[in-house]
Parts: C-alpha cells; structure tokens; sequence
C-alpha cells in the first residue's frame, strides 16, 4: 500500500508477466493512472465479451465455448459430474457451421488458433489443447476488414488490415477511402465496446459481411503498436495519441 511515484503507467507487458499485474494493482489502489485498467484486465475474456458485445449492440459470430479436452490440475471425473456428456457436437457443429475457427477463450497473439473444416479437424486440433479453454467461432467471409484503435475511449484511428496476410503485410499500404455510413458505423462499434469494456489502449478488429462489421477479435489491451509491423503512419498516430492521453491523465 506504498505508491511507486508515478502519475501514469501505461501497461504493455504484464499479461506476460504476472508480477507486474500484481504491482500494478498496488499502483493502482494507491492513485497511480494505469492504462489499462489491470482490475478488469485481469477479469476479461472472449467469451465474455462476446456476450457484452451483444447486449451493446454489436455483432460478434456466432461462438461456442468447450471445456478443456484434459481435466486441469486437481480435479477428478467428480469435479465434472454436472457436465453433460457427450457434448452434442452435431449441434455445436451445426450451430457454427464449418469452416470455423477454433482458439483460446483467453489470450492472444494467434497462438493457438486453428482454422478448420469439417468434424475430422476439429477433433484432431480439440486433441492438441490439453487444458486450454477453447472457443469454437462461425468465419465471417467478409467483404473488408479493419483494425482500429481506441485511445481514451474517444480516439480512433481506423486501419484497413488484411488477416490473411503474413504479419508484417496485414496493415494495408495506400489504403482506399471508406464510404462514410460505413466508416461511422465502424467508429460507433468500436465506441460502444470499449466503453463497455473499460479500456483506454486498444485495438478492435471488424470484419464486414453484407455490409455490417462483425467484432472479430476485441480482447487487444497490449495491441501491436511496433514501427515495423504497422507501419510509419499508423505508428506516428499511436506515439502522438497515446502521448497525448498520458499528459491528459497526468
């Protein structure tokens, strides 16, 4: 309960490294301004901010969460006796619809993430995650996809972005304009899920299918924000922004 002596902490690094999630909280509980908030940092997930997008108004794909194909640690066949079992896996399946994608229900940076295409895969890929918490998501074949940040809850930078890209080609060079209903309906979902959410410093990722964005990945409070990967403009607007909401908090 002693403070650290900063105003502001601006957080890139403990969903990596626990001890400083639990100095963070110190400096929070002690008046310190952390971007973001490492209380609910701590609470979030997938799964959980799928159900949140939808009460705000957001579409998401349509997502199944499964439990872990191993037991975790200390758990025995009792600890699952209220489970139903088999799952109803043609339900699921039908539900979601392949292809589907198939990740953690908690973390990021593709690990992982498995795209498949029929039962077969699923189960070999469900084979592979021993303990993991996975969700199973309906692909959104889309027309356009876009990665934007959200600073402060209020600024927003939109990015065309290319999933299917290798990495360090994913941020569109030379980007063509975005029609002006859609841009406004790309800047209000990502609006209304990070004043949901809470978070200052992130990124949402929207994929438009029939001229609606689908939240794709939205759980991005330590987002890619490295000169190489994207790129001189949209570096040169994280730095000067983020800069900018620093000194407002300080």
């Amino acid at each position: 309960n002693e403070t650290l002596g900063y105003d502001v902490i601006i957080d890139r690094n403990s969903q990596d490294v626990p001890f400083y999630r639990a100095m963070l909280k110190n400096a929070a509980i002690t008046g310190t301004a952390v971007i973001n908030n490492p209380f609910w940092w701590t609470a979030d997930d997938k799964f959980f901010n799928n159900a949140l997008a939808l009460q705000v108004g957001v579409a998401v794909p349509k997502t199944v969460l499964l439990p872990s194909k191993n037991h975790p640690p200390d758990t025995t066949d009792k600890s699952f006796r209220n489970l139903a079992f088999p799952l109803d896996w043609e339900g699921i399946f039908n539900y979601v619809g392949f292809p589907a994608y198939f990740k953690p229900f908690a973390g990021g940076g593709w690990k992982h993430v498995y795209k498949l295409n029929n039962a077969e895969e699923f189960f070999k890929a469900y084979d592979e995650t021993d303990q993991l918490v996975m969700m199973l998501q309906e692909e959104i074949v889309f027309t356009e996809y876009f990665r934007c940040y959200c600073l402060d809850r209020k600024d927003i930078h939109i990015m065309q972005y290319d999933p299917r890209q290798p990495h360090h080609l994913r941020y569109v060079q030379n980007p063509q304009p975005i029609e002006a209903k859609l841009f406004k309906q790309l800047e209000d979902s990502v609006l209304k899920l990070n004043n949901a959410l809470g978070y200052d410093f992130k990124t949402v990722e929207l994929a438009v299918r029939e001229g609606i964005p689908y939240a794709i990945d939205f759980c991005n409070p330590a987002p890619d924000a490295e000169y190489h990967s994207v790129g001189a403009e949209n570096f040169e607007w994280i730095v000067e922004h983020a800069a900018d909401m620093a000194i407002r908090r300080a």
